[in-house]
């Protein structure tokens, strides 16, 4: 089983990474694929990242999946074929143990993040539980939402930033919040791409800024984040869903090259 101290304090951040959702069996795997030969260069700890299903959409007809089942047999496909641990994230109690039985990682979507229920379902499964800090949430108030799971018996836990609610339809990064939340004694990660949504447009689809990636990603490192959380796709422009702050998959590996030298620079 996939633990926490796998995670701690490596030499290098580590990357979880891939499509917003499943979309089918194909991209999900030429994903994967492309990413495992970067991330096995550069000795980058890497789990495969992807939504088995949205629950969490502006629009009744907004893209939420190809089907439960489907898509999570697929996340585990992905995870056997390539060796690699793989999460995804659950909106409902009832999902804890389903979505446990495909993956290593039960992510926990901002919005949900005090959801007492939810985060003692997920801790249950024995699963690491990836609780995203909400939005509106102090940095430090996120120690009450991972006891949660360590008295639920599990103390595989990470937490993950992904930006501070600005106004009404955009976001903003308080780096203070990376260290504030290691103190907690758990890894953090950085959410270089939703951090750069712009939320809650007139049109019913949520904008971004997917320009600034590299900037999001590379002040995160240099302030010391454990991983780092970027959605990815080999064409943004047709991803069914977060499209608008994704990064282009072939432009992955020239940022992780970056970033690996400013991780070197920071230990040294």
């Amino acid at each position: 089983m996939v633990t926490i101290e796998q995670f701690k304090r490596q030499d290098n951040f580590f990357l979880m990474a891939g499509p917003c959702v499943i979309e089918g069996e194909e991209m999900a795997l030429r994903i994967a694929e492309h990413i495992v030969t970067v991330t096995s260069r550069l000795n980058i700890s890497y789990i495969f990242k992807g939504s088995y299903r949205k629950a969490n959409r502006s629009r009744l007809d907004s893209f939420t999946g190809i089907g439960d089942e489907k898509a999570l047999k697929i996340l585990r496909k992905v995870g056997d074929t390539f060796g690699i641990p793989v999460v995804t994230d659950i909106h409902e109690t009832i999902e804890a143990s389903m979505a446990a039985e495909y993956v290593d990682v039960l992510q926990i979507p901002a919005f949900l993040c005090r959801q007492t229920d939810l985060l003692v379902a997920a801790a249950r499964t024995g699963k690491i539980v990836n609780i995203k800090k909400g939005q509106f949430l102090a940095p430090d108030a996120m120690k009450f939402a991972a006891q949660k799971v360590v008295d639920a018996g599990n103390i595989n836990v990470m937490l993950t930033e992904r930006g501070t609610t600005f106004g009404y339809t955009d976001l903003v990064v308080d780096y203070r919040g990376i260290p504030v939340m290691q103190q907690l004694g758990f890894p953090v990660v950085m959410d270089a791409t939703h951090s750069l949504q712009q939320p809650n447009q007139v049109s019913g689809v949520t904008g971004g800024m997917p320009s600034l990636i590299s900037t999001i990603a590379k002040a995160a490192i240099a302030v010391g984040a454990d991983g780092l959380f970027i959605e990815t796709h080999p064409d943004p422009g047709v991803a069914k869903s977060d499209g608008a702050n994704m990064l282009k998959l072939d432009l992955l590996e020239d940022l992780l090259l970056k970033l690996v030298r400013i991780r070197e620079a920071i230990r040294e």
